[in-house]
């Protein structure tokens, strides 16, 4: 199991670094030539600029049983189909069971957007996020080692 992190405009990545030292978990950062995240005794993974371009060398990583951190619901359905396990940052982990849903409802506001419309876009992160996400990842990471 590893723990591999789109980290690009992730507010995360260094509790999600300290939450996988706990448990003795390789960690891979991954983000575009614009969010070089560098942090000591972590491998990053540094892409050219473009479209999904750190999806697609995410996803090309995933193995089964690693714990994938994304807001980004395209790059959580094909983690999961790769046996992976998903979350984003606010403690919300994809599965089977809603990333149908979230794909449609995005898909929605696309098109909203594309018609000149205008949607909600996310509420200002607080405190109170980084308490969900660290219980979320530290139940996850104990879920996904009792399947090992």
């Amino acid at each position: 199991m590893r723990i591999l992190i789109d980290a690009d405009a992730c507010p995360v990545v260094d509790l999600a670094i300290d939450i996988a030292r706990q448990f003795d978990i390789e960690v891979e950062i991954f983000c575009d030539t614009s969010h070089v995240i560098e942090k000591k005794g972590i491998h990053t993974t540094v892409t050219p600029k473009g479209t999904d371009a750190v999806d697609f060398v995410l996803v090309n990583k995933v193995m089964s049983g690693d714990i994938i951190i994304t807001q980004d619901y395209g790059l959580a359905a094909m983690a999961l189909s790769k046996k992976g396990y998903p979350i984003n940052q606010n403690g919300l982990i994809y599965s089977k069971d809603n990333i149908e849903q979230l794909l449609f409802t995005r898909h929605l506001s696309k098109e909203i957007r594309n018609k000149g419309g205008r949607t909600k876009g996310p509420k200002k992160r607080e405190k109170l996020d980084d308490l969900h996400f660290s219980k979320a990842l530290t139940t996850l990471i104990s879920e996904v080692l009792n399947t090992l």
